[in-house]
């Protein structure tokens, strides 16, 4: 078919005018769920990102369609790109289908804390190639999307924030040590961060060197405070 300027200025209207819609109609979607609705941050940003993703594939069909472009004559690029993923792309193809199914499936979530690869932190985005992970240190660490689909992952905050603490301490050779037990369980007992169910439990592990190790074991619920915490039960 024949273009003529009429068609390419189309065709640069519908890039412009899909451009700032990408960019801007997901925000505007987001405050609205926000507004209207009770979904978590992580279902809001599921929703915002595939609303993106839609409407760049429907710019890219309308561009087709207003060039007169078809299956006959874009299959050579459709085979093309079929040999380039054999040969190299398939690291950045099996990324961006892992990074759909972490939208759809959310094994993680924005605002999930996370472990991968002994990394902890808090995960700020998901994007189409890497998700990013901000560290402790407010360092950012990009992670190829394939690495939450095949490798091993620990979600903190997947299903349910409640948390462990270990405290453990050495008291001296001759000691009471039911007293130390039960001074131990009144700290945290008295603690008004520290879950009554589970109960906490302390147990006397072992014999040191230079002292006798026990362990206070108690839940918290929810990761908030959970350094304080360990420092006023250390206190």
């Amino acid at each position: 078919l024949p273009v003529t300027v009429a068609d390419v200025l189309l065709v640069l209207a519908i890039f412009i005018i899909s451009a700032i819609a990408a960019r801007n109609l997901p925000a505007l979607l987001e405050i609205l769920l926000l507004q209207y609705t009770e979904m978590s941050s992580g279902s809001r940003y599921t929703v915002t990102t595939l609303t993106g993703y839609v409407i760049t594939a429907a710019a890219f069909l309308l561009i087709f369609s207003t060039l007169g472009l078809s299956w006959s004559q874009v299959q050579w690029l459709v085979a093309a790109l079929g040999v380039g993923i054999g040969f190299g792309l398939q690291e950045i193809v099996a990324n961006f289908i892992s990074g759909l199914i972490i939208l759809f499936e959310r094994p993680v979530r924005v605002g999930d804390i996370i472990t991968i690869g002994g990394t902890t932190g808090t995960v700020s985005r998901i994007q189409i190639r890497a998700t990013t992970i901000r560290n402790w240190d407010q360092q950012e660490l990009l992670v190829p999307n394939k690495e939450f689909i095949t490798g091993e992952l620990l979600n903190w905050t997947l299903s349910d924030q409640t948390n462990r603490l270990v405290v453990t301490v050495g008291v001296e050779y001759g000691c009471d040590t039911r007293k130390a037990m039960a001074l131990l369980a009144e700290a945290a007992r008295e603690h008004p961060r520290v879950l009554k169910e589970p109960a906490p439990l302390i147990s006397f592990e072992s014999f040191g060197d230079n002292a006798l190790t026990l362990v206070l074991r108690c839940y918290l619920g929810s990761l908030d405070g959970r350094l304080a915490t360990i420092t006023e039960l250390h206190e």
